[in-house]
């Protein structure tokens, strides 16, 4: 059972990055900590920095719990190929997207880089989605093969 409250506090987590990040962008903030991985003043950084540095707090738990999600998926033994799948990818594009991260505070917002980073985001979304979905699959299974 543990798997599926994984998954999903992943997906919420997810969702939490993808909204301050929407927030970050529309608000013309991607540069207030011009820095990366850390703003200026380091891990605790002064209130100027704060929205920034919680993007990139969130960011950190965010690629921690996918690939929490993925080495689940890979050890649990009820995991069909499909939740192997996607969970590895949304672990192969969480990382893609940190790189990106970096890339984009590195040119200072080019806006090519910006528009990946927003596509993988999503694409990263719908992974993590469909890895919540196959995880309480799993759970239906369990307990049709314990009746």
């Amino acid at each position: 059972m543990a798997i599926q409250y994984l998954a999903l506090t992943t997906l919420i987590v997810l969702y939490s990055l993808m909204f301050i990040g929407g927030y970050i962008s529309a608000a013309g903030l991607g540069l207030t900590c011009p820095e990366w991985p850390l703003c200026p003043n380091g891990v605790m950084p002064s209130e100027e920095y704060l929205i920034e540095w919680i993007h990139r707090t969130i960011a950190a738990t965010t690629g921690v719990l996918v690939i929490s999600t993925m080495v689940a998926s890979l050890i649990n033994k009820n995991s069909d190929i499909k939740i192997k799948i996607t969970s590895s990818l949304a672990t192969a594009l969480v990382i893609t997207q940190i790189t990106l991260g970096a890339l984009v505070i590195d040119t200072k917002l080019h806006a090519v880089l910006v528009a990946i980073h927003l596509g993988i985001g999503i694409w990263l979304f719908a992974m993590v989605l469909l890895t919540v979905i196959f995880a309480f699959r799993i759970s239906k299974i369990s307990l049709k093969s314990t009746v």
